[in-house]
């Protein structure tokens, strides 16, 4: 159940061949790796696996390969997200049949930009059409020009007793700490910010909604289980180390970064899909120079053919 977990949720990139096709033995070695490495649970299909970019089926498939690998070792929540609330409902009775899955991860509607009683109805119908599987809601207002208030949130809850989670990538701590305040212990809160994991934690939330675990999934599992015992001093000293890393992970459109050093580590190839492009050649050195003086590339595991950028 999603009310039982906390720590670090890896984000994880969608890996592509260079022909634009989803990489499913890339796909199966992250999972692997990030299980392997520690993480706590896993975000299939939301921002950092480029899920407004894969056809139907394809987001299926690569839902069902990440639940597959993971085989209950972690939870799997899977992104479930649409601007037409008919077409959510319909894919998301799909995605509740896979067998194995822990939750719908459901960023806010993009581009009509609805009212809060808009964003109340089309979260309840989700969760009506799914339960009782947990759903999480995911606020990124940053991606979808609206923002999911704490009193619509604390309303959905209410309404619906399978909203277990939220992941609030609003960037505005005055607003996690809204939500601590606000929603019932039942309900997880976690950052989907990692340069704001240390103040979150601290604030109340649960954990974080991670892109940088792509890259460093042990430092951050270690980063944030100290957080949450409140180990503070070796919490910070992480974040001291990988503070840089979490800016530059967004120096363009993320993944952009983050599957740039994933190449430069060998364990996928840096391909986005149109209409993202891979970093320009000034970024890309400065990313390969940031990943080798935080030592990312030190024993870097290459598959078959090298998929190196430089």
């Amino acid at each position: 159940m999603v009310m039982e977990t906390t720590g670090c949720g890896t984000a994880i990139v969608t890996p592509f061949k260079a022909d634009g096709r989803v990489d499913q033995n890339a796909l199966y070695a992250l999972v692997n790796w990030q299980i392997d490495s520690g993480i706590d649970f896993l975000m299939v299909c939301g921002t950092t696996g480029e899920a407004a970019t894969l056809d139907e089926e394809e987001w299926l498939d690569v839902v069902r390969m990440v639940v597959e690998v993971a085989a209950g070792r972690v939870p799997v929540w899977a992104g479930c997200t649409h601007n037409a609330t008919r077409t959510l409902l319909r894919r998301a009775e799909k995605l509740a049949r896979i067998r194995g899955l822990d939750a719908v991860l459901s960023a806010t509607p993009y581009y009509n930009r609805p009212t809060q009683e808009g964003l109340f109805r089309h979260f309840e119908a989700l969760a009506a059409q799914v339960a009782p599987m947990p759903v999480a809601l995911y606020n990124v207002p940053g991606r979808t020009a609206v923002n999911l208030e704490p009193e619509t949130v604390l309303r959905l809850v209410e309404a619906a007793a399978n909203i277990e989670a939220i992941k609030e990538a609003s960037g505005r701590l005055t607003q996690i700490s809204a939500l601590v305040h606000s929603l019932p212990q039942r309900v997880r809160i976690f950052v989907g910010d990692d340069n704001l994991a240390l103040a979150a934690i601290g604030a109340g939330a649960h954990g974080v909604a991670s892109v940088a675990s792509n890259l460093i999934p042990t430092e951050m599992t270690r980063l944030v289980r100290a957080a949450l015992r409140g180990d503070w001093d070796a919490a910070r000293e992480i974040d001291r180390k990988y503070s840089r890393l979490f800016e530059a992970n967004f120096w363009e459109t993320n993944p952009g970064p983050v599957k740039t050093i994933l190449s430069l580590m060998g364990r996928c190839s840096a391909t986005v899909r149109l209409p993202l492009v891979e970093p320009m050649k000034s970024t890309q050195v400065k990313l390969e120079r940031l990943a080798g003086e935080l030592g990312l590339l030190r024993d870097a595991p290459l598959p078959e053919g090298d998929m190196r950028m430089f």
